[in-house]
């Protein structure tokens, strides 16, 4: 796994309650794979967005920010900007199986709800949006 290298970063991880930080470890991880078999991405700049961890294509500007967080409702989320399709093209492809909020979320109450090979088709739509 990347090291996280902000302290900002890394404390608001630290804030997150044990069972989300055990699935937004596991989203982090999976952003960083996606990106690093995808070489138009480049590097991603990680780095707080409304105080959650985000992930950007700031060199390449090849996709749109995507973040995680610990909605109130409790587990863990990975955002993406609700102007895009990214959620909606997510939920229109595997419908009805994951909870899905609206244009902008992805919610997994706990981290075996991550499946990894669905959840990196989002990540790559969202880390290659503008290609």
């Amino acid at each position: 796994m990347k090291p996280i290298t902000d302290p900002k970063v890394q404390a608001a991880y630290d804030a997150f309650p044990t069972d989300a930080r055990t699935s937004a470890m596991i989203l982090r991880d999976l952003i960083f794979q996606v990106a690093k078999n995808i070489p138009k991405v480049g590097g991603l700049t990680e780095t707080l967005k409304w105080g959650q961890p985000s992930y950007l294509t700031a060199t390449s500007k090849s996709g749109t920010t995507l973040r995680i967080g610990a909605p109130k409702t409790g587990g863990c989320a990975i955002y993406a900007h609700c102007a895009t399709n990214v959620i909606s093209t997510y939920a229109d492809t595997f419908p009805g199986l994951d909870q899905i909020e609206g244009t902008r979320a992805v919610h997994f109450k706990h981290s075996q709800d991550i499946v990894p090979d669905r959840i990196k088709l989002l990540i790559r739509h969202a880390l290659t949006y503008h290609l």
